[in-house]
């Protein structure tokens, strides 16, 4: 099958200030009431002395959480921000507040265990009842039951989980993983990257009567690294786009494919629609918002880990070709 591909150098708009040691996962919270003030928290992954960084959307720091054991990848929905500490087997949960300190720890620790070296996660708000969940993936596990969902409940002020679903394939092989997840709260989809393999896509709602089943593989060839940060561009009436990183050295490049699918067929993403290259570093983690966040991102907004440099650069959607 050939594609039609648009590709061209996408430059940022703007480069946050370097986190201490080691960055990975970015994730965006939407101020409601001043989306020119939104902001960026990501994580410094190193074990014990790692954290999470809270950036306004200049790349200024505005927050930093330090004493975090590894902590992976993290996400936000609502008021709340939700990462992986790896080293100690848990999620940790944090307020967002639009004043600082903006985020403030609300982590049963014991309700919060997971199993051992959680890495990705995405979290998902179920319309129906607006029931949370977090659906994390960890270092290595078995196909069929890679990731597990965990519904999520403040008691008493603390976040905690209980564990309601196993789920996922994965095809395998050394130095194979599954870390990027994303979630389409709207439609009720979750993807995530088979790093060597393909992009895989599931129902988001444990309940729902299809729920074991995969819905759709895609995203196979023509790949030159590992597929890694998955984000969505959500547009009207189900429309929008999938993206995922290509992690190259010195040039990542990102794939968007079709969200909604192909006519009459919407788990059809098989499609490649575009490939955009940069000169980011080896992208590991990425997040997407079509929100307007004011006249710098009036059409939305696209974070990149950026490696070498130790920070995140921000692309002006506007700007993708």
């Amino acid at each position: 099958m050939r594609y039609l591909l648009l590709l061209a150098l996408l430059s940022p708009v703007v480069t946050t200030e370097s986190v201490a040691h080691d960055p990975d996962d970015p994730a965006i919270w939407v101020n409601p009431a001043n989306p020119a003030q939104s902001l960026i928290i990501s994580t410094d992954k190193v074990a014990q002395v790692g954290g999470l960084y809270v950036f306004g959307l200049d790349g200024k720091i505005r927050q930093r959480i330090e004493g975090l054991d590894r902590p992976n990848n993290v996400d936000v929905i609502d008021n709340i921000a939700v990462t992986t500490e790896r080293n100690k087997n848990r999620l940790r949960a944090f307020r967002i507040s639009p004043t600082a300190p903006h985020l403030t720890d609300i982590s049963d620790l014991e309700g919060l265990k997971v199993f051992d070296a959680p890495m990705g996660i995405a979290l998902y708000r179920r319309p129906k009842d607006r029931a949370l969940f977090a659906i994390v993936s960890r270092k290595s596990g078995p196909s069929g039951s890679y990731l597990f969902q965990y519904r999520l409940t403040l008691q008493a002020g603390k976040l905690k989980a209980t564990k309601v679903r196993e789920f996922g394939n994965f095809s395998g092989g050394p130095g194979n993983e599954i870390e990027a997840v994303a979630v389409d709260s709207q439609l009720g989809y979750v993807y995530y990257a088979d790093e060597s393999c393909c992009i895989r896509k599931y129902h988001a709602d444990p309940d729902h009567p299809d729920a074991p089943r995969e819905l759709a593989k895609f995203g196979g060839t023509g790949w030159k690294q590992q597929r890694e940060g998955i984000a969505i561009y959500t547009q009207p009436n189900g429309k929008g786009f999938l993206v995922c990183t290509d992690q190259i050295p010195n040039g990542s490049q990102y794939r968007l494919f079709k969200r909604e699918g192909e006519p009459g067929r919407p788990h059809d993403h098989s499609k490649l629609v575009k490939v955009i290259e940069t000169s980011t570093d080896s992208t590991d983690g990425l997040e997407i918002s079509s929100a307007n966040l004011g006249p710098k991102f009036p059409k939305g907004i696209m974070i990149a880990m950026n490696s070498r440099p130790k920070n995140f650069v921000l692309f002006d959607w506007r700007n993708l070709p």
